[in-house]
């Protein structure tokens, strides 16, 4: 019998869901943050879970689980096994499940992040969760050849308004005009814009040192704060963490102090030491049309850098939106900013390359990202500031990174697990 999509499947799904609402049933005392958005979750969860970890007790879940069946799995703290097909393995998930929820209580918030392939998936989790926060991140182009208009996109994040207790909206990536799919009237916005409750307004910036400004929030005196991220859409999340931890009754201080504890996920925005006295921005832990124009813009803030190279790589899951994204990217491609725009990836090559090019942009394609390392070491100049942004599967630019950075350091790369690291190796030796 096959495990995807069979009657076995729906059993254990169901099973797992008891048990969450048994969970919060005997423990209603904890409090669930749920983080949807077609970008930025995983940043935003982490933030909310190192802003909130400074007075309460925190259970959040480091990788991508946010499945139907992964979600409940992380939420009851419960590892996911390694064979899902057999069915003996389930029997030790269950007892677990029920051991947890007969122990005492040992967190104080849940923050976990709920995901979507297609229409009504955010919509299923409301059967069996009710967030005391929910956050939603942004609305942008995912999975299009699923849900085919931005319009079927922002019906489905927020649809987590029709059962969270709150609602927390990022005014900067969620248009205004999806309101009309806000169905929940208690809800605040975050962001770094004018219009946004909860907002960071912005006073200096600094590679070493992050942004320093004030935060301002309805019903709150303003106070000043040090947010060490890169890139301004790299404050939205944190962000949305203060947003959660006021609501939650944290101070300025336990805020302040929570914000010392931020730093970038790994392959998000996060800025590493490169050779020859390079700075590379490591964001090759997946992309998108949003998150990777809002790369580049952070590429060109670097305005004192003596060579800027943007090295991208394929935006996956974008359907018949493929070709138009692309080429919007390849238009945001500035050659009086780039020294060059390396390239991999077949749709980078059929659509942005041409862009770029006709804008006047020196383009290289590379086979994979191994070969496109090794172009950029050949042609980088001291001191310059190299970025790295493309999607996952196939495309695996966090090995780019790997050969223009300083590895002597306690660098920390996405995917380098044995798993990882075997399909990449197969794969880079079929594709060579």
């Amino acid at each position: 019998m096959r495990y995807d999509g069979t009657m076995f499947k729906l059993f254990i799904q169901k099973k797992l869901e008891r048990y969450v609402r048994k969970y919060f049933a005997k423990h209603p005392e904890v409090k669930l943050v749920a983080v949807v958005g077609s970008v930025g979750k995983t940043s935003t969860k982490r933030a909310v879970a190192d802003l909130l970890s400074r007075r309460y007790r925190i259970r959040m879940h480091d990788g991508n689980h946010n499945s139907d069946i992964s979600a409940p799995l992380a939420i009851l703290g419960i590892d996911f096994p390694d064979n899902i097909r057999n069915p003996f393995i389930w029997l030790t998930v269950f007892r677990a499940a029920r051991l947890r929820i007969k122990q005492p209580t040992d967190v104080d918030v849940i923050v976990q992040e709920l995901g979507t392939d297609k229409p009504g998936e955010i919509a299923a989790f409301g059967k069996y969760l009710v967030p005391d926060i929910a956050l939603v991140t942004a609305i942008t182009p995912e999975h299009m050849e699923f849900f085919g208009t931005i319009e079927a996109v922002a019906k489905e994040e927020m649809a987590v308004s029709a059962y969270a207790k709150y609602v927390l909206i990022n005014r900067d990536d969620v248009e205004g005009r999806f309101a009309d799919y806000e169905t929940n009237p208690n809800f605040s916005t975050y962001g770094t814009t004018g219009a946004a409750e909860y907002r960071f307004e912005q006073q200096d910036f600094t590679v070493d040192e992050g942004y320093r400004g004030s935060i301002i929030a309805v019903n709150h005196e303003p106070f000043d704060a040090t947010i060490k991220v890169v890139g301004e859409h790299s404050l939205r999340p944190v962000m949305g963490a203060v947003a959660v931890g006021m609501l939650l009754g944290l101070t300025d201080q336990d805020i302040v102090s929570g914000l010392s504890l931020i730093r970038p996920v790994p392959g998000r925005m996060n800025v590493l030491r490169g050779i020859q006295g390079t700075t590379i921005i490591d964001d090759t832990y997946n992309s998108s049309p949003a998150a990777a124009a809002a790369a580049l813009q952070t590429l060109y803030s670097f305005t004192e850098a003596p060579q800027r190279i943007a090295v991208l790589g394929d935006m996956r899951e974008l359907g018949a939106s493929s070709q138009v994204e692309h080429e919007k990217l390849g238009a945001l491609c500035d050659p009086s900013l780039l020294s060059w725009v390396v390239l991999v990836g077949p749709d980078c090559e059929k659509f942005l390359a041409p862009v770029a090019r006709s804008r006047g942009c020196q383009v290289h394609i590379a086979s994979n990202a191994i070969t496109a390392g090794e172009f950029v070491r050949s042609i980088t100049q001291d001191g310059a500031v190299i970025l790295a942004k493309g999607s996952q599967n196939t495309i695996f630019l966090e090995e780019t990174v790997k050969i223009l950075c300083d590895m002597s350091e306690d660098v920390q790369l996405v995917r380098q697990s044995p798993s990882w690291q075997k399909q990449k190796d197969a794969y880079f030796e079929r594709y060579s």
